[in-house]
C-alpha cells in the first residue's frame, strides 16, 4: 500500500468516520489491507478490524498478514471475535490462526468454533509442524471411479466451500484409496454419461501427510501442478495442498534457509519487537564471537612476523574477505541445490570436486592480480608469491567446505542452511590467515 493511501486511511480513522474508512478499504484488495496493519497502532488497528469484520472481509485480510504481523494482531482481539474469524476460514488457514495463538489462548477460541471446523482444526493440528499435513487443506471433492461426468458436475454445483480451491477432481477406489484425477476441462468436455474411470488420469503425483512441506512444494513446482493430493499411510487422500500455498511455503522456506546461513532465527522479522530480536540474535552472536576469538589466536601466533613486516597486516583482509566469499558463493549454490533436490549426498562428491576447482582457479587468477598488486605497491616480490600461494590454498579449501558443510549437516539430518555462513567464515577467516602469515614466515624471514 503507498504512503497517501495509508495516511488517508489514518486520517479517517482519527476522525472519526468508519463509513468512509470502510469505502477507502472496499477499494482495496485484502493483501494491500494486510500492508497497513504495519502503520497503525495497536488502537487503530481494532478499529479496522471491527470495519473489515462488519463488511465480513476482516478473515480474507488477516490471512495475509506475515505470521509476526498475524501474531501481533491477534492479540489485540478478545477470543470471541478470533473464533469468529477463524470459523469463515478454511481449514488450512484456521489452523494456521489457531497455531499463532498463546497456549493460553488456544483451547480457548477453539472451544467457541462450530464443532465440524474444530475437529477439522484439531486433526490438522496432530501433524508435525512444517508437514504436508499441517497445511494441506481439507476441502476437496472425491468421488468414486464409476461416477459418471454429469453426477461429478453435480456434485460440485452443490459444493460451494471449494470454489477457492478447486482445480480437479480426486477419483478414489472402493477403499478410498487414491486412484486418479481429472481436471476441470476433461471433465467438462466429456460426454455426460462416460465414468471417471474412463477420463481419470491414472498413478497421480501425491504426497505422504506427514512428509515435509518443502518436498510438497519440490513436487508441485517439477510436476507443474495446481494441487497436490495428500494421502495416509493407506493411500487415501486426506487433504489437498493447493499452488497459492506452494507459493507460501517457498516463500518461507527461502526465508528460513537465508536466515538459517546467517545465523538468524526464522521469526526475526524488520518490525519484531527489539527485545525479541536481541534474544533471538544473540545466541549466535555469541557463537561468532568465540570463532573470532580463533581466528585472533591464529593471527597471535604469528605476531613477530607481522611486527617485522608491517605490509602483511595490509593484505590479511584480503586472504580472509576473498575466502570468505568464495565460500559463501559455494554455500549458497550447494544448499540451493540440495534444497530442490538437484544434489543428493551420494551425488556429492561431484559437486564438492567441481567447487573445488572453481575455488583453485579463481583463487589462482584473483591471487595474480593480488600478488602483482603488493609487488608494484610494496616492491616485495617476495611477498607477491606469498599472496598467490596463501590465496590459492584459501580459495580452494573454501570451495572444499563451503560445499562440504551443507552436505554434511544433511547427512546428520540437519537442516543443510544452518549457520552454514557462520561456520564457514570461521574456517576460512582461520585458515586464511594461519596460510597466509605461516607461508610468510618461511618465505620472508627476519
Amino acid at each position: 500500500m503507498d504512503r497517501i493511501k495509508a495516511d488517508l486511511i489514518r486520517k479517517l480513522l482519527h476522525a472519526k468516520a468508519p463509513q468512509r474508512v470502510a469505502r477507502a478499504l472496499d477499494r482495496l484488495a485484502p493483501a494491500d489491507i494486510a500492508e497497513l496493519f504495519a502503520v497503525l497502532s495497536p488502537g487503530e488497528t481494532v478499529e479496522v478490524f471491527d470495519i473489515l469484520f462488519d463488511a465480513r472481509r476482516a478473515a480474507k485480510t488477516l490471512a495475509e498478514l506475515p505470521y509476526d504481523y498475524l501474531t501481533s494482531v491477534l492479540e489485540r482481539l478478545d477470543d470471541e471475535r478470533v473464533a469468529r474469524v477463524v470459523s469463515r476460514l478454511p481449514s488450512d488457514d484456521a489452523t494456521l490462526f489457531v497455531q499463532a495463538l498463546g497456549d493460553s489462548r488456544r483451547e480457548g477460541v477453539l472451544e467457541k468454533l462450530p464443532e465440524d471446523h474444530r475437529h477439522e482444526v484439531q486433526r490438522l493440528l496432530t501433524y508435525p509442524e512444517d508437514s504436508a499435513g499441517r497445511v494441506m487443506t481439507t476441502q476437496f471433492i472425491a468421488l468414486e471411479s464409476e461416477s459418471s461426468a454429469h453426477d461429478a458436475i453435480e456434485r460440485i454445483r452443490g459444493r460451494e466451500d471449494v470454489a477457492d480451491s478447486l482445480f480437479h477432481l480426486f477419483v478414489v477406489d472402493n477403499a478410498q484409496r487414491l486412484a486418479g484425477t481429472v481436471p476441470l476441462r476433461r471433465l467438462v468436455a466429456a460426454q455426460p454419461t462416460r465414468t471417471l474411470a474412463d477420463i481419470m488420469l491414472k498413478d497421480p503425483v501425491s504426497i505422504s501427510a506427514l512428509a515435509d512441506q518443502e518436498e510438497a512444494a519440490n513436487l508441485v513446482s517439477k510436476y507443474n501442478l495446481l494441487a497436490i493430493p495428500v494421502v495416509d499411510d493407506e493411500h487415501r487422500i486426506v487433504g489437498i495442498i493447493t499452488v497459492d500455498d506452494v507459493i507460501d511455503v517457498i516463500r518461507e522456506e527461502a526465508t528460513e534457509d537465508m536466515y538459517l546461513m546467517a545465523g538468524l532465527d526464522g521469526q526475526d522479522r524488520v518490525f519484531s519487537p527489539t527485545s525479541t530480536s536481541i534474544r533471538r540474535r544473540l545466541p549466535w552472536n555469541m557463537l561468532n564471537m568465540a570463532t573470532a576469538f580463533l581466528a585472533a589466536s591464529v593471527v597471535g601466533l604469528f605476531e613477530d612476523a607481522i611486527t617485522t613486516a608491517v605490509a602483511l597486516a595490509t593484505f590479511m583482509p584480503v586472504v580472509a574477505g576473498m575466502g570468505g566469499n568464495a565460500g559463501i558463493q559455494t554455500l549458497t549454490v550447494v544448499t540451493r541445490g540440495i534444497a530442490l533436490g538437484e544434489i543428493e549426498f551420494s551425488s556429492g562428491m561431484r559437486a564438492v570436486f567441481k567447487e573445488i576447482t572453481v575455488g583453485l582457479f579463481i583463487g589462482l587468477l584473483v591471487g595474480v592480480i593480488t600478488g602483482l598488486v603488493a609487488w608494484l605497491w610494496k616492491g616485495s616480490p617476495t611477498l607477491g608469491v606469498v599472496l598467490v600461494t596463501a590465496m590459492v590454498c584459501n580459495m580452494t579449501m573454501a570451495g572444499l567446505m563451503g560445499a562440504a558443510i551443507p552436505l554434511g549437516l544433511k547427512l546428520l539430518r540437519l537442516d543443510p542452511a544452518l549457520g552454514g555462513g557462520v561456520l564457514l567464515t570461521a574456517f576460512t577467516d582461520s585458515f586464511g590467515f594461519f596460510t597466509f602469515l605461516g607461508l610468510a614466515s618461511v618465505m620472508m624471514p627476519t
